[in-house]
């Protein structure tokens, strides 16, 4: 998984910023229902429990984590939607 947002062209971006856990989640499993396979979210948090909350969710769900990274107190993380094109 890369640290890193080199190249990342999300489809939609989810400013979570201010929201305390586990309305980050919450808002992100919302946005990742509204998208086709395979597009990606952004997600931005300002909420430190989200740096576990994310990453627990990609690994206990098929969605993949794309990359993570912290921007001074925002927390930013690239989620790709699990599935194929026929789901």
């Amino acid at each position: 998984m890369s640290e890193q947002s080199e190249g990342f062209q999300p489809d939609t971006v989810l400013d979570a910023c201010g929201l305390h856990c586990p309305l980050p989640l919450l808002k992100a499993k919302q946005a990742l229902a509204g998208l086709a396979a395979g597009q990606l979210l952004e997600v931005r948090s300002t909420d430190a429990g989200s740096w576990r909350d994310m990453a627990s969710f990609t690994d206990q769900s098929a969605h993949t984590l794309e990359g993570r990274e912290q921007r001074d107190e925002v927390y930013v993380y690239w989620i790709r939607k699990a599935g194929d094109a026929h789901s």
